[in-house]
């Protein structure tokens, strides 16, 4: 190792498989900030279920080996290179993406994928905004195309993308429908903005979702498990209905025909699809709800750098999972 340089501690990966490949080292050097990128110390890491897909070598995107996986960080920034002048070094700021990775003390990110994180949220909810509410935002309003005065059903809404679709669909003036696995679940649902909550462990729950909603049935369903849900959703649908998936984890059989009575749709949503000029306009959205105070991120379970094989592990396999799951750094 080349003397003179600035260590940190980091998650390296350096094979696809389970959660024992994520090492971390302490020698891994911080990396420096060039055109148009800034380093943000990092205080809190979001952990998402796609980075323990791309960690397996079974998603789509497979990084070079080593990497470090994580990109929705919330810091501070300490440095800061050329032609990069929207930030300067001590801003509060949470990313979307992160070049060098963010399972570390030190992340460098482009400058376009780092927001100011105001001061009414803490570094835990900073690091919970990136994937879950930008994911959320694109599935209601560019997916769905979602209208005031519909309904929606967030399929899976205890989870950090669920609560965040049920913050955006309240305050964007829709009827909000969710299901938890657990009474704590259920209470969190209510709290962030659901007007009912159903539980989706008991075995008659589609039965009270139908009894509620009624002969006309729900506007839209926002999937997060479609290869459990899927048939049931597109029976819950009203004329014109849609289901966006956002989350599946195998196949499912279904019967295309229950799409035909209802002309409606199965559409999935894929945040990195996403142009620059789309991400603009959802954090401008998103960053009024902070201002404004709907957009408050719950946290969920917290591990250090040294527990991130149990995160990953826990964040597929934990069953009633309430909130965002954080990294922390500090």
């Amino acid at each position: 190792m080349a003397t003179g340089l600035k260590l940190m501690r980091a998650i390296r990966v350096f094979e696809f498989g389970g959660p024992e490949v994520l090492k971390l080292q302490s020698d891994v050097a911080v990396p420096t900030p060039k055109d148009h990128q800034v380093l943000i110390k990092v205080h809190a890491c979001g952990v998402n279920p796609v980075e323990t897909y791309i960690r397996s070598g079974t998603h789509k995107i497979k990084p070079l080996l080593p990497y470090t996986p994580g990109s929705d960080v919330a810091g501070v920034i300490e440095a800061v290179g050329d032609n990069a002048s929207t930030f300067k070094k001590g801003d509060r700021v949470f990313t979307t993406s992160t070049i060098s990775g963010g399972y570390a003390e030190y992340a460098l990110a482009a400058d376009h994928t780092v927001y100011p994180l105001p001061e009414n949220l803490d570094f835990k909810q900073g690091a919970a905004i990136g994937i879950p509410y930008f994911t959320a935002y694109r599935a209601l309003l560019h997916s769905a195309r979602v209208k005031a005065g519909e309904s929606v059903l967030v399929h899976g809404a205890s989870g950090g993308v669920g609560l965040a679709v049920c913050q955006i669909a309240r305050a964007y003036g829709l009827k909000v429908l969710g299901t938890a696995g657990t009474g704590e679940g259920q209470n969190i649902v209510l709290q962030n903005g659901a007007h009912e909550v159903f539980n989706h462990r008991e075995h008659n729950y589609i039965d009270k979702i139908k009894k509620s909603v009624g002969e006309k049935g729900i506007d839209v369903i926002i999937e997060m498990l479609a290869n459990v849900n899927l048939n049931n959703d597109l029976n819950l649908l009203s004329r014109g209905g849609r289901v966006i998936v956002v989350g599946s984890r195998g196949p499912i059989e279904i019967n295309p025909r229950d799409t035909m009575t209802k002309e409606s749709s199965i559409i999935g949503v894929a945040l990195y699809s996403s142009t620059k000029e789309e991400f603009r306009q959802y954090a401008a959205a998103l960053q009024a709800g902070m201002e404004i105070g709907w957009l408050k991120p719950v946290i969920g379970s917290q591990y250090s750098l040294e527990k991130v094989a149990q995160a990953h592990e826990n964040i597929i396999h934990s069953s009633g999972a309430t909130g965002k799951m954080i990294l922390l750094l500090e």
